[in-house]
């Protein structure tokens, strides 16, 4: 471990040293796409004279160190977009702000994202993208797209069942993987016990699987990070989609608040085969040899407002609403079993100066189930909960062309209810309750250094510190993070990563695959007994 951070202090210094020996100046800003007024991930900004480069984080902003010149060329660029050329006179820190429209069609195109070329030149290892233009190209269940059904296909993931959702990347278990929709935990990403997940492509933006040699900045699983972020709006025009499929119908809606600064997305989704069984139910109600039919459906909304107050400083707020509910009436017997989760986002970007970019995020997340069982004069039902209330700041300070660091912090508060259970007659003198409820804090620091020796050799170091608190126990956990890349010639690349992970939250299963009934539970200092 001491020498883990003796070279990150080295490269620091290192480069701190080289920045020194000649002026240089900072160019900034964020890269739009021009149509939309989305930011892009990942756009690509080069400056030619200087055969130096960046690219966009991913909230579309970017920062690069130019020597001080009279004449700059800058080429920013990104995959089935037009490349716009800037020249510039670098005599002092810049703000630049650009906006790349659609590509030309040409009578031949081709188009290499995600290429051969990137792989290689990049120093993360085990990173699958996944855009939405990609996930509409693939064959769909019943007219569903569904990008967690695509993930399957990446090498190192497989599915828990045939036709589920179920992730298992690398051997992990389901509840390893770290799934997060604009930076708020997912616990349940399935819908109609896993057969389609709860995303809808049409508010999808982008999606990125880390498989191995995690980034500093994520922690609290041992398997895989799914980051998922939904599209801003279009803050431009106002523009509608929607589609009618064979099980379910959706509809996206997006326009600008105040054109240029501000805009929304509303997309909703949901199935209506409870509309035809009612009506089966209806149409043979009373007859003495027909058994009615089981209700059920699924929904789910995803909303997301952003407004620009000014080039320094954006605030978003974006939600996600989804349930599946499941039910039977019959003349002595009802059922009903739904669950579902709730998720809400507020972010805040703020630009410190050219250098220095942060985000700030509350998130609140909430997932539950409920199953209620009533026979004649007698109810009784069980359900669980996990609720999450997190707060975190990530800071991106670009040190040179060279050393890009990225620091942070983050605190969750978790509340736990496990087998809740109720139960009692209708006349009430017969009444009973179970269950256990617990709460606890997870938290974690975190520092990053990406530094590029030369054209051959990238280092990106990184420590994350985490922890959990649960009944007056304490648990530490230091997690180291490094990778390394060394270019042996165009095609050829060796490269090195190391990850240690912590996970403080549990999936309690009945069974190899993920249902709504499973139970999340916390690390605790002594064994719990619990009957469910």
């Amino acid at each position: 471990m001491l020498k883990f951070f003796l070279l990150f202090m080295y490269s620091l210094c290192l480069s701190s040293v080289l920045l020194a020996q000649e002026q240089r100046f900072i160019v900034s800003g964020t890269v739009k796409e021009a149509e939309t007024g989305e930011t892009l991930i990942g756009a690509t900004v080069v400056a030619l004279e200087s055969n130096q480069g960046t690219t966009t984080n991913e909230y579309g902003f970017y920062s690069i160190s130019l020597p001080s010149k009279d004449s700059i060329t800058l080429v920013i660029s990104y995959v089935g977009f037009q490349s716009e050329v800037r020249k510039l006179s670098l005599s002092s820190n810049q703000r630049l702000n650009i906006e790349l429209g659609a590509g030309i069609q040409l009578e031949e195109v081709v188009i290499k994202a995600n290429s051969y070329e990137e792989r290689v030149n990049a120093t993360q290892m085990s990173v699958e993208v996944l855009t939405v233009r990609e996930a509409k190209m693939l064959p769909a269940l019943l007219g569903e797209v569904d990008i967690l059904k695509i993930l399957q296909l990446k090498p190192g993931i497989t599915s828990g069942s045939e036709g589920s959702t179920g992730l298992f990347v690398r051997g992990g278990a389901n509840d390893q993987n770290l799934i997060i929709l604009d930076e708020a935990i997912v616990y349940n990403p399935n819908h109609l016990f896993g057969f389609f997940s709860t995303f809808n492509s049409d508010a999808v933006k982008d999606l990125r699987v880390y498989k191995g040699g995690f980034p500093a900045q994520y922690g609290g699983r041992l398997s895989s990070v799914i980051d998922v972020k939904l599209k801003e709006g279009n803050n431009k025009e106002f523009e509608g989609a929607g589609g009618i499929g064979l099980i379910s119908s959706r509809l996206t809606l997006e326009g600008p608040i105040q054109k240029n600064k501000s805009s929304f997305i509303i997309s909703g989704r949901r199935t209506y085969v409870d509309i035809f069984t009612r009506a089966i139910n209806q149409a043979n109600e009373g007859k003495d040899d027909f058994n009615p039919i089981p209700d059920y459906y699924f929904y789910d909304l995803n909303t997301k407002i952003n407004y620009q107050f000014s080039d320094k400083d954006r605030v978003y707020l974006s939600g996600y609403f989804g349930r599946d509910v499941f039910g039977f009436e019959g003349d002595f017997f009802d059922f009903s079993f739904d669950w579902g989760n709730a998720t809400g986002t507020a972010r805040w970007n703020h630009v410190f100066n050219p250098r220095l970019f942060s985000n700030t995020t509350f998130t609140y997340s909430d997932y539950q189930y409920n199953l209620t069982t009533k026979v004649t004069g007698f109810s009784f039902g069980v359900g669980s909960k996990i609720k999450d209330a997190s707060l975190k700041s990530d800071l991106y300070f670009n040190l040179s062309d060279k050393q890009t660091i990225k620091f942070g912090a983050n605190a969750t508060y978790h509340q736990f209810e496990v087998g809740r259970l109720q139960a009692g007659s209708d006349d009430g003198t017969v009444s009973f309750s179970a269950g256990q409820n617990f709460d606890g804090t997870e938290f974690g620091v975190y520092v990053s250094d990406e530094w590029t020796a030369n054209s051959r050799f990238t280092l990106n170091t990184g420590l994350r510190f985490s922890g959990f608190i649960n009944d007056g126990t304490t648990y530490f956990g230091v997690e180291p993070r490094m990778a390394a890349k060394y270019t042996l010639n165009d095609k050829w690349t060796s490269k090195l990563s190391y990850s240690r992970m912590y996970q403080y939250v549990h999936l309690v299963s009945n069974s190899g695959v993920a249902l709504p009934t499973d139970v999340w539970y916390p690390s605790t200092a002594k064994r719990q007994t619990t009957n469910f």
